[in-house]
């Protein structure tokens, strides 16, 4: 999915989960990135730069394919 600034979206488990990024950092992923809306507030190359504002979190940079549209 090629997202954009300002759309909503939700983590996707699957890309996610044994990803580079989820070896790099703690593989306990929190419930609320796969469940709740999230807002895209920056691209940069294939990141995405998402913010989650159901919790007081810091925002998480995410491969655009580990990212789907909320709905």
């Amino acid at each position: 999915m090629a997202v954009k600034r300002g759309d909503f979206v939700k983590a996707v488990k699957d890309q996610l989960v044994n990803s580079l990024e989820a070896k790099a950092s703690d593989v306990r992923f929190p419930s609320y990135i796969f469940e709740t809306k999230g807002e895209v507030v920056d691209i940069s190359g294939d990141y995405a730069l998402v913010k989650w504002g159901i919790v007081p979190t810091p925002n998480i940079w995410l491969k655009q394919n580990q990212l789907e549209a909320f709905e």
